[in-house]
């Protein structure tokens, strides 16, 4: 629970840096999935490390959209993959 946390602080982190016209439906986006997450069982270890996977190539995708240098996501990919 504390990673998955960790991980949707930073997610919010890099909604900062789009656009502010954006930056409300993305922060919105994001908050829905992660308490869409919340079901999966915190034992299974490898739907976890599958949804904290696309949670990073989510944000990629949209740092890219959004011309974000993706190095913004370097502390995201950190905890993602611990």
């Amino acid at each position: 629970m504390e990673k998955a946390l960790r991980i949707y602080a930073e997610v919010l982190r890099l909604v900062r840096r789009l656009p502010e016209d954006t930056r409300p439906y993305y922060a919105k986006y994001a908050r829905e999935n992660f308490v869409n997450y919340r079901e999966v069982e915190a034992g299974d270890d490898q739907a976890l490390h599958e949804l904290f996977h696309r949670a990073y190539k989510h944000s990629l995708w949209v740092l890219n959209k959004y011309s974000v240098d993706e190095s913004a996501a370097d502390k995201l990919r950190k905890i993602c993959s611990a």
